[in-house]
């Protein structure tokens, strides 16, 4: 993209402020709105918005004392908690840069991501001590950690660390002038765990935070009726905060001034309850959570009625969203990547129009329109627009005030990335004549069989409609007469047979919504325990490939 010379700058006068997009202006209006406003942490202890701006600022002094500053990286391994929430404000906002370190991985790869993150300090729950112990000899850049304690004992390890968490905060000054940076600062690291390599570092600035905050919030509180956020709402995060930012929620939530709960580990039965005695009504999950918690509530009877969960990480199937709304729940997808933010589409009602059940329902899994800012296309291999009929396929494309300018470290894959001048997803979708944008299928698991090429992803949503089945994956598999077939791995009750799985893939067949092409043979219908899933919960197509004979 060409630049032109500007000949018509706004030039301020000496004394205006220019007012720069960082993270600590997402805290003004709810302070000076909100400042009673509640924040809890598995309901066990609560403070305030004020409490909590103190403690941000007793936080950056605890940092600065460990030589933490302008450019220096500081990790975080912690369950959802106010810890979390701290950090996710205080050290950005010293100049430093957060890591939000993946838990979940292995600790080959922790130790992978903490090294090349350049992590000057560690900020570590003691669940996760028992890794540190085994790879703190191989972590040579790390100069001090602190250890997060939900009980504020200090338990003995081989390394020396600076302290408990709680006790160098409380016992720090809270009159931190946190200074003014361009906005254009990094705030944010975290590593994006691909199918082949090591993982890919993400950044964003100040600026990319602050923008995907008012837009996503903006496009979230625009619907006249359901699927709509509003600052009456009660915010508790059910997808990992060391996961995209918690899709960003956590920021909008205290941009909003929402009653905010945090509930640490992810258990179905403390979310549930947590549910229940906070009255939280606005939340966000990947469909597995969707699942645990929706069997949880048929278990116990409870009513999730008024309940806003954002679906996400994956596609939402269409049984699954089904069940979600018998029991009350509102619940709708949104599309994004470690990459993008990561929202940038909600499938949202935007004017609350009367539709039939099977409308909602599909209108609900869908991917969505745009959000706000997104310049969100389907492009063919040309980089033209496929046609908007709903049809025609092509790769989803990006540009948005909110998109990773980089993988750290990575400048060919980028460059990749970012070929063209467009984020490229490689996220197969068909575009509607109203903008509503249906992703079919990742680049890597669409199916190509008998010359035909099959969405796994609108397979799975047609066997997740069989009664009894919960979960289902889709993979193509080598074929010697059709080049690839499909074949899937359902979890379902145990008096669901393949046979009516098969069956029920026909009807479509016969109703002209699927090609035949799309069934799987009997003996490509498997009933297993559980499919295996990454480690942000999304299901681990790769290792279902890898256990196939080739």
């Amino acid at each position: 993209m060409t630049m032109t010379a500007n000949l018509n700058l706004l030039t301020p006068t000496p004394s205006a402020y220019t007012y720069p997009l960082l993270i600590k202006q997402l805290l003004i209006n709810a302070m000076s709105l909100h400042g009673e406003q509640e924040i809890t942490y598995r309901g066990q202890m609560r403070y305030s918005y004020r409490d909590f701006s103190q403690r941000i600022g007793q936080l950056a002094h605890a940092l600065t004392a460990l030589d933490v500053g302008a450019g220096s990286t500081v990790a975080v391994m912690d369950w959802d908690s106010h810890r979390y929430l701290e950090s996710y404000f205080g050290i950005p906002m010293m100049g430093a840069t957060l890591f939000t370190v993946n838990v979940r991985l292995s600790p080959a790869q922790i130790l992978y991501t903490l090294n090349d993150a350049d992590t000057d300090v560690l900020l570590v729950h003691t669940d996760f001590l028992p890794v540190i112990e085994e790879i703190r000899a191989q972590l040579p850049h790390i100069r001090h950690i602190v250890v997060l304690s939900d009980d504020g004992v200090l338990p003995a390890t081989s390394f020396d660390v600076a302290g408990e968490y709680e006790a160098l905060v409380s016992s720090a000054a809270a009159d931190y002038d946190f200074p003014e940076l361009d906005e254009n600062t990094k705030a944010v690291t975290f590593y994006t765990t691909g199918t082949t390599g090591d993982p890919k570092g993400v950044c964003y600035s100040h600026r990319h935070i602050v923008m995907h905050a008012l837009a996503t919030a903006l496009s979230m509180c625009s619907p006249m009726g359901e699927q709509r956020l509003h600052r009456g709402d009660v915010y508790m995060p059910i997808t990992p905060m060391f996961h995209v930012l918690g899709w960003g929620f956590p920021y909008i939530s205290l941009m909003l001034g929402l009653r905010t709960v945090l509930p640490g580990r992810y258990l179905p039965d403390v979310l549930l309850k947590l549910r229940e005695t906070e009255k939280v009504t606005f939340s966000h999950c990947v469909p597995t959570i969707l699942q645990m918690l929706v069997t949880g509530a048929d278990k116990t009877g409870q009513d999730l009625s008024g309940w806003k969960v954002v679906i996400g990480g994956s596609a939402l199937p269409a049984g699954l969203c089904e069940a979600a709304l018998a029991k009350g729940m509102d619940v709708f997808a949104g599309y994004g990547m470690s990459e993008t933010g990561p929202v940038v589409s909600l499938a949202l009602n935007p004017t609350h129009a009367e539709l039939s059940k099977q409308d909602d329902v599909r209108l609900r899994s869908s991917t969505g329109m745009p959000s706000l800012m997104v310049d969100f296309r389907v492009v063919d291999e040309d980089m033209k627009d496929v046609p908007r009929d709903g049809v025609t396929r092509g790769e989803v494309v990006l540009r948005s005030p909110s998109l990773t300018p980089i993988y750290f470290k990575k400048p060919e894959a980028s460059e990749e990335l970012w070929r063209g001048g467009y984020l490229h997803t490689q996220d197969i979708a068909v575009m509607h004549a109203d903008g509503m944008v249906q992703i079919v299928d990742r680049l890597k698991d669409v199916i190509k069989t008998g010359g035909e090429w099959v969405s796994s992803i609108e397979v799975e949503g047609l066997i997740t409609q069989v009664p009894g089945v919960s979960e289902a994956a889709v993979i193509g598999v080598p074929d010697a007469k059709w080049g690839e077939r499909p074949m899937a791995f359902v979890v379902a009750a145990a008096d669901v047979k393949p046979e009516f799985i098969r069956e029920h893939l026909q009807s479509h067949v016969q109703a002209k919504r699927i090609s035949a092409y799309a069934v799987p043979e009997l003996s490509r219908i498997c009933l297993v325990a559980e499919i295996p899933k990454t480690s942000v919960g999304k299901i681990n197509k790769k290792l279902l490939r890898e256990a196939q004979p080739t």
